[in-house]
């Protein structure tokens, strides 16, 4: 997927990247209870509590690290094919977190740029965009097709950075996951940490978070004195 965007971008104030899975979209669940099916399918018993933990790196890592070192690694791709499978038939019942939709709109009338920088598969990528309603508020999206290396290696949010054209220094990432928090440090990158994807506020603090809210309608109503009110102008 070549990076969507459009629009100049000589008059943004900065950009908000934002991870979709678990951050946008309540999926995060959804995904645990994919890969657990696609493992059992392959004959693995892997518990959803690791799965959980996992989810928000791509699937070549995620089955990487929770799988036997000793395994016969040709049979990942299987797995993986499995996993989109079975996420695919949960397309349609795919949600908007409370307050996502408002969220990006708000971004984008103050004049950021609002990138998704998602790990995720095209095809899942597009399904989640469907559920929000939300591609007016959009000016790019990335996914995992967009990266060599994924979550928590910096890759994607690299690529949204360059499809919007604004510098790590003058934006700020949104994400649910432990490896959200980890790829934007990798950049020096402000991050955002929100509970709605099942980690824990300390979690994501350890993991580099400057702040945490409990999903998008927390962070909207707490924006003046968040680190995206703060490239708005809007903090006191």
């Amino acid at each position: 997927m070549v990076p969507q965007s459009h629009g100049p971008a000589t008059w943004w104030r900065g950009a908000v990247l934002f991870d979709v899975d678990g951050t946008l979209v309540d999926s995060a669940y959804v995904h645990t209870l994919a890969w657990w099916q696609a493992f059992r399918q392959h004959e693995y018993d892997v518990p959803m509590a690791a799965i959980h933990w996992h989810v928000g790196m791509g699937g070549d890592r995620l089955v990487d690290s929770l799988l036997p070192g000793g395994r016969d690694k040709g049979a990942d791709a299987d797995i993986m094919a499995s996993h989109a499978a079975i996420f695919a038939s949960s397309w349609p019942s795919l949600r908007p977190l409370g307050g996502a939709k408002e969220l990006l709109a708000q971004c984008h009338a103050g004049g950021l740029a609002v990138a998704l920088a998602s790990s995720a598969r095209n095809q899942d990528l597009a399904a989640s965009r469907k559920a929000l309603a939300a591609d007016a508020f959009i000016h790019a999206a990335t996914s995992a097709n967009d990266a060599k290396e994924s979550k928590p290696a910096p890759d994607i949010l690299v690529a949204a950075l360059g499809a919007v054209r604004v510098p790590a220094a003058a934006a700020v990432f949104v994400g649910d996951a432990v490896w959200d928090m980890k790829a934007a440090a990798a950049l020096g990158m402000p991050s955002i940490g929100v509970t709605c994807g099942g980690r824990s506020a300390a979690e994501l603090l350890d993991a580099g978070a400057a702040e945490v809210y409990a999903g998008p309608r927390d962070l909207l109503d707490n924006l003046r004195q968040s680190a995206i009110g703060r490239l708005l102008g809007l903090e006191t």
